[in-house]
């Protein structure tokens, strides 16, 4: 009994070390590998698992295989959201994705932009994608689901009806290995193969323009020619509008020089009369000064005053005497004798003062 748990043991652990190379990737630094480069022995049990299992992370000692496969012509967006949505379904999962070729993707879709070998490369380069298997089949088959030991099969839940049958995956779907992604809206490869369709003169006249011939581009001499007239007249407007923008910020330039100028006058024509009021306004400096110097010159014709020590001023305030003509009023002269006495008398005096 010892022998055998121990075997058992040794060969889990076998299991394990094989496996781990083929279903870890724990860097992104290089792009998915093929499935048919790859050389894996996987000995570990591969054991049917439901939905719920392997939303609870069962099994332990391997993740969930998921398979999503399509055409992948002009790998964009939506192809992406997709694949991610695939990779993540469950906590632990390993996402293949399969790739139909040239041939079966013309014979029953339609022809491509990219050819396989493109849209093999462009897989190998997205990050949510583990492996690439290349030429996949259009119709899932038992033996290609057992040979990649695939657990679930990743799709839209819309019917797919082609290669005479109503939904290519509903075998997948009575068999619990189905897993529904949704579609993005607004992007497909229709879309874009619309949208080039549409502006067809647009993108071949912008071809043209960067050197591709009109052979390559499958162009006529004449529409050819008239591609590149329109290029030369496309150039022309594009030349006009580059000089009216020009002429335009010209403009703008000098409205915004004229305006300082205007502002920088105002301001200067302020300052101006503002120093011409200075000087010669009612209470101006040139008034005052006119003031004071007509003071001066009124000062220097003024006769001086007499000096405080006058004779005038040194005599005394007696009352001098009255001239010889004035009479005494309370005693006039009785006679003119006695008036002529007294005028001789007065006039004595004088000299003797003198």
């Amino acid at each position: 009994m010892k022998m055998v748990g121990s075997q058992k043991h040794r060969a889990e652990e076998e299991a394990q070390e094989t496996c781990a190379p083929r279903f870890q990737r724990k860097t992104l630094t290089a792009p998915a590998p093929f499935a048919d480069e790859t050389s894996c022995q996987c000995r570990a049990p591969h054991e049917k698992l439901t939905i719920a299992q392997a939303r609870l992370g069962t099994p332990v000692d391997r993740p969930v295989r998921v398979y999503a496969d399509g055409i992948f012509d002009l790998f964009h967006s939506g192809h992406a959201r997709a694949l991610m949505q695939a990779k993540t379904l469950f906590p632990n999962s390993y996402l293949l994705v399969g790739v139909c070729s040239d041939d079966l993707t013309h014979k029953f879709k339609g022809f491509t932009v990219m050819n396989e070998t493109e849209r093999y490369e462009a897989l190998r380069h997205c990050r949510y994608v583990d492996e690439v298997i290349r030429d996949a089949p259009w119709t899932l088959t038992p033996e290609f689901l057992e040979k990649h030991k695939i657990d679930f099969v990743a799709h839209d839940d819309i019917p797919y009806s082609s290669a005479g049958s109503d939904d290519v995956y509903k075998h997948i779907k009575e068999a619990g290995m189905f897993v529904p992604t949704q579609r993005t809206e607004g992007i497909s490869t229709s879309d874009i193969i619309t949208r080039i369709v549409r502006d067809y003169d647009v993108y071949a006249r912008r071809n043209l323009q960067r050197g591709y011939t009109a052979k390559e581009l499958n162009v006529s001499f004449i529409n050819e020619k008239k591609y590149r007239f329109q290029n030369q007249v496309d150039k022309m407007k594009e030349k006009v509008k580059n000089v009216e923008e020009k002429s335009k910020e010209f403009v703008n330039k000098v409205e915004e020089k004229s305006h300082d100028l205007i502002q920088k006058w105002e301001e200067k024509s302020r300052e101006f009369i503002g120093n011409f009021l200075e000087l010669f306004g009612p209470d101006g400096a040139l008034k005052q000064m006119f003031q004071e110097r007509s003071g001066r010159m009124l000062q220097a014709f003024s006769p001086r005053q007499s000096p405080t020590s006058s004779p005038t001023r040194g005599r005394s305030p007696s009352r001098s005497p009255s001239p010889p003509w004035v009479f005494n009023k309370s005693s006039p002269p009785s006679s003119p004798k006695a008036a002529s006495a007294s005028l001789s008398s007065m006039s004595e005096g004088d000299e003797d003062e003198k």
